[in-house]
C-alpha cells in the first residue's frame, strides 16, 4: 500500500478526545497510565515518566500548561545537537529589512521541488517581536509533496498554528495523531515533537508561529456563555506510540536556528499521557458566527477563534480570526468590511473560494495567497467591491463561497528579504483602490 493511501487509511480511523483546555488523559496500552500519582517509583510497564511544561511551574492554575508523558525512552537520551542550514525559515527579530507601511499582497508559493517535505517547504514571510524574549509572532507559508520520513520536528521558539489550504495532513505527534484537512486548523504546542505525512499528492498552507503566551479561546463578554469557537469542537489526540529502532533525524528550532541530532529510535514513543499541553485540530466550519441583525458591519474581532493575550488586557500578541460562511442582513448598511486604518497589523490569507471585500481571479486575492496591511495603513474594499456593494439590493445574503482568515498582531510585521523581493509578490497592489472617484456633492 502506498504512503498516501496508508496515511489516508490511518487518518480515517483516528479517535480523539474533545475539549479545548481540558485535562485530557489517554493510554495506548491498558495500564500504562499511573493512577493516583504522576511519578511513581517505577512507572507502569517499564515506561519512563516525564513532564513537558508549556508554562512556568508557578503560573496561575488557569494559565498553567503541562502534560505528563509515559514513554519508552526518556527524552534526555539523545546525542548532541548540531547546527544545520535554516533553509527559508527566519525568526524574529527581523532585521534584514525595515518595516514597510505599504500594502503588500502575494500570490501563492510556487510548486516545490520534488522531494520537499513540510519542514523543507517552510518559507517565512515576516513577523515581529523577539523569539528569545518570547514575544511576537511569525508568518510562514509551507508547500510540500512528500512525507517527513524518519524526520521529526519540534519548535522551542513558539507554538505552531497550521492552516492547510491545499492537501490534507496527517500529524504524528508525541501525544498521538491528528488529521488536518483544508478548512481545519491544527495547533502544535511549543516543544511538542511531530512529523507530517501527506494525505494528498501535494500540500500547501499557512503557519502562524506564536512566540508569546499560548493561544486560548477569547473571553465572550456581553456575548454570554456561548458562541464563536466552542471548546468541545477542538479535538485532542489519543495516545499512539512508535516503537522503532532505526535512525531518526530530530530537528529542533531553537532561538531562530535549526539544530539536528540523529537518534537511534523514534522519539514519538509516548505510550500514555495526561495533561493540558496538547495538540488540537479544529474544523473552522464549526465556528458559530455572531454578527449584526440590525445595521452596520461589526468589527472583525467578533470573528476571533483563538487569541494570544499580552500584558495589556484586550490587546493580543496575535489573534486568529476566521471569516466563515454567514448571513448578511444589515439594513441601510455597506455590508463588506468598511474602509479603515487599524492600530493592529493584519496578515490575511484565503483557504477557499473568494473573500467578499477583495476581487479574486488573476492578480487578485486567491487561495494560497495573502495580503499584509501593517498598522495604520489605509485599506478596505477594492473599487469593484465598493461599486457592487453600494448598489446592491439589501436583501438577506448568504456568504457561503469562501473561507478566509487573518493573523492580527499588536506590532508591525516586518517582511523578510525573501518575501520583499519574491517573484510572487504582486506589483501594483495599490491599483485595486484606483478609480474610487470623488462622489461629494455639496
Amino acid at each position: 500500500m502506498g504512503g498516501i493511501e496508508q496515511a489516508r487509511k490511518t487518518a480515517e480511523a483516528l479517535a480523539h478526545s474533545a475539549g479545548f483546555g481540558n485535562e485530557h488523559s489517554s493510554e495506548a496500552v491498558a495500564g500504562a497510565l499511573p493512577q493516583g500519582r504522576n511519578s511513581p517509583q517505577r512507572a507502569p510497564l517499564g515506561l519512563y515518566a516525564e513532564q513537558l511544561s508549556g508554562s512556568a511551574f508557578t503560573e496561575p492554575r488557569a494559565h498553567n500548561r503541562r502534560s505528563w508523558l509515559y514513554r519508552i525512552r526518556p527524552s534526555a537520551a539523545h546525542p548532541p545537537f548540531v547546527r544545520i542550514d535554516n533553509g527559508a525559515v527566519r525568526t524574529a527579530p527581523f532585521t534584514e529589512s525595515v518595516p514597510d507601511p505599504n500594502r503588500l499582497r502575494w500570490d501563492p508559493l510556487p510548486d516545490p521541488a520534488p522531494g520537499t517535505d513540510f519542514l523543507a517547504g517552510l518559507w517565512t514571510l515576516g513577523g515581529n517581536g523577539d523569539a528569545t524574549q518570547r514575544t511576537g509572532m511569525a508568518v510562514h507559508l509551507y508547500h510540500a509533496n512528500t512525507a517527513m520520513t524518519d524526520r521529526v520536528f519540534s519548535d522551542s521558539d513558539g507554538e505552531l498554528l497550521i492552516v492547510p489550504e491545499r492537501g490534507g495532513l496527517l500529524l504524528r505527534t508525541e501525544l498521538g495523531l491528528l488529521r488536518a484537512e483544508p478548512g481545519h486548523i491544527a495547533l502544535i504546542p511549543r516543544g511538542v515533537r511531530f512529523r507530517v505525512d501527506l494525505l494528498d499528492d501535494s500540500a500547501r498552507g499557512y503557519v502562524c508561529e506564536n512566540y508569546g503566551q499560548p493561544f486560548t479561546l477569547p473571553d465572550l463578554g456581553p456575548i454570554g456563555a456561548n458562541g464563536l469557537a466552542n471548546a468541545r469542537d477542538f479535538l485532542a489526540p489519543v495516545a499512539a506510540y512508535e516503537d522503532a529502532e532505526r535512525p531518526v533525524q530530530v530537528i529542533n528550532k531553537f532561538c531562530g536556528n535549526l539544530w539536528s541530532a540523529t537518534y537511534d529510535h523514534s522519539p514519538l514513543d509516548v505510550v500514555a499521557w495526561h495533561g493540558n499541553h496538547t495538540p488540537y485540530v479544529y474544523d473552522l466550519h464549526r465556528f458559530n458566527v455572531i454578527g449584526s441583525i440590525s445595521y452596520d458591519h461589526p468589527d472583525p474581532s467578533i470573528f476571533t477563534v483563538l487569541t494570544s493575550p499580552s500584558d495589556t488586557p484586550g490587546l493580543a500578541g496575535v489573534d486568529f480570526v476566521v471569516f466563515a460562511p454567514r448571513w448578511l442582513v444589515g439594513e441601510d448598511t455597506f455590508r463588506p468590511p468598511y474602509f479603515h486604518r487599524n492600530v493592529m497589523s493584519e496578515y490575511m490569507g484565503l483557504i477557499e473560494g473568494a473573500y467578499d471585500a477583495k476581487t479574486a481571479g488573476r492578480g487578485g486575492f486567491v487561495p494560497g495567497g495573502g495580503s499584509l496591511h501593517n498598522m495604520m495603513s489605509a485599506h478596505g474594499p477594492d473599487r469593484e467591491t465598493f461599486d457592487r456593494a453600494s448598489a446592491a439590493e439589501l436583501k438577506p445574503q448568504k456568504i457561503d463561497d469562501g473561507l478566509a482568515f487573518m493573523f492580527e498582531t499588536r506590532w508591525p510585521v516586518t517582511a523578510t528579504g525573501q518575501a520583499a523581493t519574491a517573484d510572487h509578490l504582486q506589483r501594483g497592489y495599490d491599483d485595486v483602490w484606483q478609480g474610487l472617484e470623488r462622489n461629494f456633492r455639496p
